[in-house]
């Protein structure tokens, strides 16, 4: 079971640290991802940490802003976004597969938690 939380409501420009909790089973060899689905827009992917961590894959728009990391003594992987903007805003999901590549499709991710809302005011 995966668990988001960190959303909340914030100015353009601000900061936000997104957390995706793991329970019943170890992130250790899985891939861990983020999405986001904004109202009447397509689920979107936003970034991705392969199981070692040596691997980060980001959307084009949020790199240099964004960071995902992860905790595995934690059993958390983490989601830093600077530098928020207005088109950052929607529901943000945490997902998890244990499979290698295709980091950035939904598809292809077998767990996913619940999704946290972040909304950027300009």
């Amino acid at each position: 079971q995966l668990q988001a939380s960190g959303g909340g409501l914030v100015q353009a420009g601000d900061s936000l640290r997104l957390s995706c909790a793991a329970s019943g089973r170890t992130f250790g060899s899985y891939t861990v991802g983020w999405f986001r689905q904004a109202p009447g827009k397509d689920r979107e992917f936003v970034a991705a940490i392969s199981w070692s961590g040596r691997g980060t894959y980001y959307l084009d728009s949020v790199r240099g802003r964004f960071t995902i990391s992860r905790d595995i003594a934690k059993n958390t992987v983490y989601l830093q976004m600077n530098s928020l903007k207005p088109e950052d805003a929607a529901v943000y999901y945490c997902a998890a597969k244990n499979t290698y590549g295709n980091y950035d499709l939904a598809g292809h991710y077998d767990y996913w938690g619940q999704g946290t809302q972040v909304t950027v005011s300009s």
